[in-house]
């Protein structure tokens, strides 16, 4: 099946090069070929000039686009683009794709028609001649489809010029483009006719106002934002964006017309994806082409026809993402056919990619035509991949890292497999699949034929032992079919127990992977062949298998028993190969007679290899053992006649190779006497100790787990996930939420295909200005507490601090201190000062006079303080808080401040929590870091807003806002002052630097650059000190010479949030508060030079005066 795949695809791409090199420019589109376009023909003229959009062009005839049927308007764009919505200013120029708006692309760049550089035309067409000519591209593109369109909308963009941004290039000067785009619409369906006449494409790139570079134009579909609570993007197809495939739009085709490409966008097929049409460039003369003519056309090179090579990657069952398929290598459909199943995303039917293959292995075993096979995903290493566009092809129960040359995936804690795939520790799996055979039974000329026969296992993890049913095997091959215990035995090597340090095949494979065998037994001159291909996780989250059975088998008589003994199997490791071979015993006792049930012993050898694909970019992860010993005992082995079902069953371990002694293999975790249940790890510990582990989902104490009830988000996912046909890829597009190991919503969700990434709240809704581009995730806070789990109780009273400086930094559930030498980190004797395991807490602020410690909980939420001279922890405010996140102290007029984030407000209160008022609750989007200029009376925040990003300041009584720092910023999101030098600081996670400036000045100083993640920052002396959420440290930054100068892990390896300085004594100065409170009944808040005396929201005022 994959070789006549392989077969197709590479005859598909020879006729795709040849297309390429025997058309001439005779046969491309000539620009008076062209819809009738202009004034003279009805055209509306867009108005002249850069990132303009149309009024809405209302149509007699719906427009039909993915699902939707009753588009009755669209906008038309300069920038090489008609929009079914209205777009939003700030997607006026291009950006990223999709954009949040449904939109049909045939050059997605831009242009520019300034002064003159070339004009855009636009019109509705009912006329019959307009029509007729759509209707003759359509069935050109799609001969099987009777299509008469009402009305058609033309579109032309005629020698427009590109956008050159600030510095122009002469070489672009003169360029210009020409290129149409025809929507085509009936009751029932619509189509989109692109069409590029010959030197109509003259640039291929533009400047991009937010990249401030060069980039590719695309071609493409996207169906927008979908969904009414949870809003993702949803479908989308994107057939060209770089300068290769652009440069191929005038000289290929997939209608047959060279420069002219057609879509079908609207109709019952397309509700997942846009269909291309895949008519052949005139090459359906039925003319074939051998190797030698290959050969000889393509050794003129790939690069004289723009071709690009790149990997095909095939769909991976269960992933939460897409995947790519080139839509140029896809088998052509019959005439009367329509698409097996939806496009995929990213289709670049541009792209002439060149014919890939994986890398060839050594030949290990010689089996007779056993066909090329491939595997099931393909790590790219063309060039260097990164998390942050192929998240997706990590499981969800993974996480991603990058590396020098790419990116790996690997299970995180209480989950096993290859990182692609990984499933609960200790949990019970499932396999099913399908078997087709054609087998020849002792010396009979005629073989027995099955097909479609289901296959169907049952894997108690723990025990290692595999359960595996075929049913309906015809009687006439079923009991000589019972030696063949291998053909299940794959599954038990699979989910085999692992002794410490070995893996079994699922923690090396992920269950991706294609098997052959070949069994020869001895005396007969029979042989079996057996080939597998293992599919990974499906959409119910069970494994696939596909099985193939071809040889003969010497025959066993009816009603005969079979029985094998216990044997060992070695397992050799090189780069993506395993491979094994062993003889093997099997005892045949036929049915009695005559009061004697006669037996024999009988032997085979086997010999298999096994193909998959792991991570070559992480040098640091251990080696596998070059050999490895599978143990198989408990062997059983059945056909029952009557149900016409064959069963297997063994159990197995996996381990270091032996010399027969059993002693090392007596932990009752590895020869199953553990008594755990069966949703439980048994952990293997020295000599026969153990203990049982609950698997994820489950409760108990591992002798007994119960499952733990779903929380809302593991519901939806269920129910995103069980309404992806198993029979079918999962549609393109398809966002599913991921959960954290609680089953709460993970804080940071991420679009699998598309590699945007957001915030969202504990109820799944994403939080406004938190989307960020491909590449970068935001700083997003769980507000979820973890459970708290039973055992000894916390002591949740402060540790006195001892004397001097210290750095306190907040985990999730506590706060520890990190005492300072000087400058230096002493952290040998860092501790915790305060449990909190219920909280999350974010941000820290100091008060230097009374020695106490302010946090904000986000998990309650609530802000809290505690006196480091001990003592319980007090809780000030709980009432009307959305997401407290940053907090500062005024030490001179008492005071606290505080951000937060989902009311989008900052807030002033005493620092008993009395006395609140709220200072500014417009214009702020994620706001988070905060500090004081006590002295001077100012006030300064960090808001992370993905669209504009800002650095804030005012006096403390919120008067005098201003923007101070608003260019060159990513995700700001750490803030601090230092008293001693006038110096406001910042970390930024999106630009990974951290920054410096005098507020009075306008320079800015790069302190230092390459940062991982920053998220809290604190100055002391001469250093910085921050909290990195990569690598969970504190990290030291000395100001003077910009370098890092050390970094402290803590002991718990989680990540740190907001980080102070516990200063041993406050710094000099005074503000106008600092004695009387000002002289204000309330509220006393400085200024530069002054203060402002405010009363409290929400009181009636007969007591309090204000005034500055």
């Amino acid at each position: 099946m994959l070789a006549a795949i392989r077969r197709s695809e590479a005859a598909w791409t020879r006729a795709l090069l040849l297309q390429l090199l025997l058309a001439g420019p005779g046969g491309c589109l000539s620009r008076q070929e062209l819809f009738p376009f202009g004034p003279g023909h009805g055209d509306l003229e867009l108005e002249a000039g850069d990132d303009l959009v149309s009024p809405a062009l209302e149509l007699s005839t719906a427009l039909r686009f993915f699902d939707k049927s009753n588009i009755r308007s669209v906008y038309v764009t300069t920038n090489g683009l008609i929009a079914t919505s209205e777009p939003p200013a700030k997607e006026a120029h291009p950006g990223l794709f999709p954009p949040t708006f449904g939109a049909v692309a045939p050059f997605l760049a831009d242009l520019d028609t300034t002064d003159g550089l070339g004009k855009v035309y636009y019109r509705e067409d009912v006329s019959p001649s307009a029509t007729q000519l759509a209707t003759e591209c359509v069935q050109r593109g799609f001969p099987e489809v009777t299509f008469k369109p009402s009305s058609v909308v033309v579109v032309t963009w005629d020698n427009v010029a590109p956008y050159q941004g600030p510095g122009k290039d002469p070489a672009l000067e003169d360029k210009r483009n020409t290129f149409q785009a025809v929507l085509a619409s009936s009751d029932a369906s619509s189509y989109a006719i692109f069409l590029y006449p010959e030197d109509g494409l003259q640039f291929y790139t533009t400047f991009s106002k937010k990249d401030e570079d060069q980039v590719p134009a695309v071609v493409a579909f996207s169906q927008g934002l979908e969904g009414l609570r949870w809003k993702s993007d949803g479908a989308y197809n994107i057939f060209a964006n770089d300068r290769e495939s652009i440069g191929n739009l005038a000289k290929s085709s997939n209608s047959g017309q060279q420069g002219v490409w057609v879509f079908e966008i609207g109709s019952p097929a397309t509700a997942s994806g846009v269909v291309p049409s895949d008519v052949n460039l005139g090459l359906d003369d039925g003319t074939e082409y051998d190797d030698e003519d290959y050969d000889s056309v393509t050794g003129v090179g790939l690069e004289v026809v723009g071709t690009t090579p790149f990997p095909h990657e095939t769909p991976r069952r269960g992933d939460a993402g897409t995947y790519n398929v080139p839509g140029d290598l896809a088998p052509r459909r019959l005439a009367t056919e329509r698409p097996p199943t939806p496009p995929t995303e990213r289709t670049r039917s541009f792209q002439l990619p060149a014919e890939t293959f994986p890398q060839q292995q050594p030949q290990v075993i010689d089996v007779d035509e056993v066909e090329e096979t491939g595997v099931v995903f393909s790590y790219n290493t063309d060039s260097r991949q990164t998390c942050a566009n192929n998240r997706h092809q990590c499981s969800v129960h993974a996480e991603c890292r990058d590396f020098a040359t790419g990116f790996c995936c690997s299970c995180v804690a209480g989950y096993t497999g290859n990182g692609r795939q990984c499933v609960a520790e200790g949990s019970p799996q499932r396999v099913n699949g399908k078997v087709k055979g054609r087998i020849f039974v002792g010396s009979s000329p005629v073989p027995i034929v099955f097909e479609n026969t289901d296959l169907h296992s049952y894997v108690v993890m723990n025990h290692g032992r595999s359960y595996t049913a075929i049913s309906t095997i015809p009687e006439t091959v079923g009991y000589s079919l019972l030696p063949l215990a291998p053909i299940g035995g794959i599954i038990g090597w699979m989910f085999a127990v692992e002794q410490d340090g070995f893996k079994n095949g699922f923690s090396i494979t992920g269950g991706e992977f294609t098997r052959q065998a070949e069994v020869t037994f001895v005396g007969h001159p029979d042989k079996l062949v057996i080939k597998q291909q293992f599919s990974g996780i499906d959409e119910h989250g069970h494994l696939t298998i596909d099985t193939e059975l071809e040889g003969r088998v010497p025959q066993i008589a009816f009603g005969s028993s079979v029985h094998i003994e216990p044997y060992t199997e070695l397992y050799h490791y090189s780069r993506q190969v395993i491979t094994s071979s062993s003889t093997r015993e099997y005892t045949v006792t036929e049915p009695e007679q005559d009061g004697a049930a006669p037996s024999r012993v009988h032997t085979y050898q086997w010999r298999q290899t096994i193909t998959f694909q792991e991570c070559v970019h992480d040098d640091t992860r251990p080696a596998l053992p070059s050999t490895q010993q599978l143990s198989v005992d408990s062997v059983f082995v059945l056909y029952n006649q009557e149900e016409r079902i064959l069963r297997y069953a063994l159990s197995n371990s996996i381990g270091p190779v032996r010399d027969g002694s059993p002693d090392a293999l007596q932990n009752p975790c590895y020869i199953g006497t553990h008594g755990c249940d069966t949703n439980a790890a048994c952990r293997p510990g020295r000599g026969t100790q153990f203990t049982c582990e609950c698997s994820v989902g489950f409760r108990g104490d591992g002798r007994t787990c119960y499952e733990v009830e779903k929380t809302r988000c593991q519901l939806e996912r269920e129910h995103l996930l069980g309404a992806a046909d198993s029979q079918r890829p999962r549609p393109p597009g398809l966002f599913v939420p991921e959960c954290d190991e609680h089953g709460h919503y993970a804080p940071t969700q991420c679009h699998g295909s598309t590699g945007y990434c957001w915030c969202v709240d504990r109820d799944g809704r994403e939080l406004e200005g938190t989307r960020t581009r491909p590449g970068m995730r935001p700083p997003c806070l769980s507000t979820v507490a973890p459970p708290v789990h039973a055992g000894p109780a916390v002591p949740t009273h402060v540790i006195p601090l001892p004397p001097g400086t210290h750095l306190l930094f907040a985990q999730t559930g506590k706060i520890e201190r990190l005492p300072l030498a000087g400058s230096t980190m002493t952290k040998t004797d860092a501790k915790a000062l305060l449990h909190a395991p219920e909280k999350v807490i974010i941000g820290l602020a100091f008060d230097c006079v009374d020695k106490v410690v302010y946090w904000t909980d986000i998990s309650g939420p609530s802000i809290g303080r505690a006196s480091l001279h001990g003592g319980e922890p007090t809780t000030i405010i709980r009432q009307d808080l959305g997401s407290p996140e940053g907090i500062a102290l005024d030490h001179l007029g008492r005071n606290i401040f505080w951000t937060d984030s989902h009311l989008d407000r900052i807030e002033v209160a005493k620092l008993d929590g009395t006395q609140r008022r709220v200072l500014f609750e417009t214009d702020l989007v994620n706001p988070r870091g905060i500090v004081t200029d006590s002295v001077r009376g100012n006030l300064y925040w960090t808001d992370w807003n993905r669209e504009s990003p800002k650095i804030e300041t005012s006096y403390m009584d919120g008067t005098n806002r201003r923007v101070l720092v608003q260019d060159d910023l990513g995700l700001p999101n750490g803030l601090t002052f230092d008293a001693f030098s006038s110096q406001l600081c910042w970390v930024d996670a999106g630009t990974s630097r951290a920054e410096c400036l005098k507020p009075g000045q306008p320079s800015r100083r790069k302190v230092l650059e390459g940062l991982q993640y920053p998220f809290a920052v604190t100055s002391y002396g001469k250093n910085l000190y921050y909290t990195d959420w990569k690598t969970n440290s504190v990290v030291a930054v000395d100001l003077a010479i910009s370098k890092e100068m050390d970094t402290f892990h803590p002991h718990k390896q989680a990540r740190l949030y907001g980080i102070t300085t516990a200063l041993s004594q406050c710094p000099e100065g005074h503000n106008y508060c600092s004695v009387n409170n000002g002289g204000c009944t309330h509220l006393c808040l400085a200024t530069p030079g002054s203060r402002t005396c405010r009363c409290p929201d929400n009181t009636l005022g007969v007591d309090c005066i204000e005034q500055k």
